[in-house]
């Protein structure tokens, strides 16, 4: 980021000048680089580090105004301050077309000089946090995670951020919300990405296996133990340890965890060796550990020794449009497995997808695009090709709606057809606020049906 020590690159050819406004900017703590040519200044730019540059246009080897367009199309992290004894405004039009952040006219006061130079810094920094911040901003991918929602964008940052260090992560979440897509994003990022991932289930492996699991074991060391056979901490020596679901762990387990993370050491079970590893340890729980703590089920001291650097992954309903982004990448995905046709979601499914709450996250949505795509075929996915519980379902038929009603003297009477469409298509755009998509999802058919019935009523004078 640009800072006090900025340096300030000027081309000037006259040395008399160059020294004077270098002296002008001495009290400024500026680093003044002093070129006379624009070969020279070409040179000094190359090293893409960001500069301030005050450049004189008229040089002896080319023009001011073909350094200028050089960064402009370079694009280098750069803020040039034109500076020319023939001034014009046609010339500062250009300069500015090109990119230069000021305009000075020779001769000019130490003041000015100082003043421009400190707002120019000030704009190169602004710019810098601007572009920082649409990199960040900007990413729909990351490292098998698919989105671009703030939400995912701050999960985003708090990898990049913890992948350099070697402190536990300890990642919460919903079932389904990626935990294990967020280990190996945080192992990929890492210096420690060409050494091995290790990921353990905690809680699909047998208690009296755990152990072994983790650590190893030697022959003989119980019934089944035919051969030496080494653990996930020995496989992920360099590496990364992934343990999911780690509040499943037993209470003796957890005690020899906590050991081996104090100390980087454990005995592989049936023997007294013992073994050292560097590895780096990520574990992750749908389950709240704090609760688990204060019920008893998980140790304490563990639990602060894992802490380290929390993450919590949000719910697939709280990453606003993720969802149509990760349906639309799966669904291309799995059309080209099956060797079907699909390649979009009609509006009308994509707003259902929105509005369905994903109790399983994103493995539930995988899961109904998988649907979808092995028994369906087609362009384009409509809502009746949505599997439970996503299915449009027939709105309930309220009592305005009803094709008979009680009148007077006891007798029926029976409305027209298109009355009681109407009058039930008007009732379920006034239950969603306005919203015909989900009205139109809610009653089981399309918004555009709606969108017709309703002009040709109007057309009818029926409206």
């Amino acid at each position: 980021m640009v800072s006090g020590t900025t340096t300030v690159l000027l081309v000037e050819d006259t040395p008399s000048l160059a020294r004077v406004y270098a002296e002008y900017l001495k009290k400024e703590a500026y680093t003044v680089v002093p070129v006379e040519t624009g070969a020279a200044a070409l040179e000094a730019l190359s090293d893409g580090a960001p500069k301030i540059v005050l450049l004189d246009l008229q040089l002896p080897d080319m023009h001011g105004m073909e350094v200028l367009k050089r960064v402009s199309e370079q694009g280098l992290p750069c803020a040039v301050v034109v500076i020319t004894a023939h001034g014009s405004v046609n010339l500062a039009v250009e300069a500015m077309r090109y990119g230069a952040y000021d305009f000075l006219v020779k001769p000019f006061t130490a003041e000015r000089l100082v003043v421009t130079v400190r707002n120019a810094v000030e704009r190169l920094r602004l710019a810098q946090i601007v572009e920082t911040y649409q990199k960040d901003l900007g990413r729909t991918r990351y490292h098998g995670f698919i989105g671009s929602s703030l939400a995912m964008q701050a999960t985003y940052r708090i990898v990049d951020s913890a992948a350099s260090s070697k402190a536990t992560v300890f990642i919460t979440g919903e079932s389904g919300t990626g935990k294990e897509v967020c280990a190996e994003a945080i192992h990929r990022q890492s210096p420690r990405r060409d050494r091995p991932f290790v990921a353990i289930n905690c809680g699909a492996i047998p208690k009296d296996l755990m152990e072994s699991e983790i650590f190893g074991h030697v022959k003989g060391s119980f019934t089944g133990a035919v051969s030496d056979r080494e653990g996930a901490a020995a496989r992920a020596d360099g590496g990364t340890l992934f343990l999911d679901e780690i509040c499943e762990l037993a209470p003796d387990l957890q005690t020899k965890l906590l050991r081996f993370i104090q100390t980087g050491t454990f005995m592989p079970v049936g023997t007294s060796k013992v073994e050292k590893v560097d590895l780096r340890i990520v574990c992750a729980t749908n389950r709240d550990p704090l609760k688990e703590v204060e019920e008893g089920r998980f140790r304490e001291d563990l639990y602060y020794r894992l802490h380290v650097i929390p993450i919590h992954l949000p719910a697939l309903r709280e990453r606003d449009d993720d969802v149509i982004e990760i349906a639309r990448h799966v669904l291309a995905e799995f059309a080209q497995e099956e060797g079907k046709g699909f390649h979009r979601f009609s509006p009308e499914a994509e707003q259902i997808l929105r509005l369905y709450h994903w109790p399983g996250n994103v493995r539930q949505l995988q899961n109904v695009v998988r649907n979808i795509v092995v028994l369906h075929d087609g362009e384009v996915v409509t809502p009746d090709m949505l599997p439970p519980p996503l299915a449009p379902q027939p709105a309930p038929v309220s009592a305005p709606a009803a094709a008979v009603l009680a009148a007077p003297g006891g007798r029926r009477e029976i409305k027209p057809l298109w009355m009681v469409e109407k009058e039930a298509i008007e009732e379920a755009i006034a239950a969603c606020d306005g919203n015909i998509p989900r009205a139109a999802a809610l009653l089981g058919i399309s918004a555009s049906t709606i969108y017709r019935k309703r002009l040709a009523w109007e057309a009818e004078g029926k409206l």
